[in-house]
């Protein structure tokens, strides 16, 4: 039980991983739309998609807490 656990926890933490990385990568490409129209306008989709992949991310990031959780209390 504990081997799936870790490894269900692994998976979890490489999905936070790639989530954080889109996000970042949606951020850079607004930011540098912003740059290149020399105004402050924003593409809704680059902003829909960066909150779209934060908002993952903090949902595998609370299963991982999760499974943390379950690991522990089984080992006990």
């Amino acid at each position: 039980m504990t081997y799936f656990l870790i490894a269900v926890l692994l998976v979890l933490m490489g999905l936070v991983a790639y989530s954080l990385i889109r996000g970042i990568v949606a951020f850079l490409k607004t930011t540098k739309i912003d740059l290149e129209s020399g105004e402050a306008e924003t593409v809704t989709e680059m902003q829909l998609l960066q909150n779209k992949a934060m908002f993952a991310r903090i949902k595998y990031q609370a299963l991982a807490i999760v499974v943390v959780a379950i690991i522990l209390a089984v080992s006990r």
